[in-house]
């Protein structure tokens, strides 16, 4: 630690600067409680990822379910057509290793998912929700 006023070098626990009696700076104590936040917060985006791989899931025996009748229905005509769920996949891959740019993608995909009413909307809605905002976004980063 050193001396705000003349910079000399300062022990630690000395209260005044030997060389300009400059009182020291008192260390900042940590953030009360922000471990728990963290902690909290964590919970919350692995709550969410794992509703994205079940959404993803759920996408993708839908998108299944749609070919399996399209082809019934149209004998084959159009060949292997597949609408599949790759956006929500992704998303919660990079949600569960919190990756620094995953934060973004998953606000992207949310903002898309919304179109898709009614569990799209309530996945984007609650996605915008957990990963929006100033606090929010420090908190992710700190993960």
């Amino acid at each position: 630690m050193f001396c705000s006023g003349c910079g000399n070098a300062l022990a630690p626990g000395q209260a005044f600067c030997a060389q300009c009696g400059r009182p020291s700076a008192a260390v900042i104590p940590p953030i009360p409680g922000l471990q728990f936040q963290l902690q909290a917060y964590a919970g919350k985006i692995r709550v969410l990822a794992i509703f994205w791989f079940i959404y993803a899931g759920l996408a993708l025996l839908t998108g299944f379910a749609g070919m399996a009748f399209f082809h019934a229905a149209m004998s084959g005509a159009f060949g292997n057509w597949m609408h599949g769920p790759m956006p929500p996949l992704f998303m919660s891959h990079f949600l569960m290793q919190h990756a620094q740019w995953g934060r973004m993608v998953a606000i992207v995909a949310a903002i898309f998912s919304i179109l898709k009413f009614p569990l799209g909307t309530a996945m984007g809605i609650w996605t915008l929700v957990v990963l929006l905002g100033y606090r929010n976004g420090t908190l992710y980063e700190q993960l």
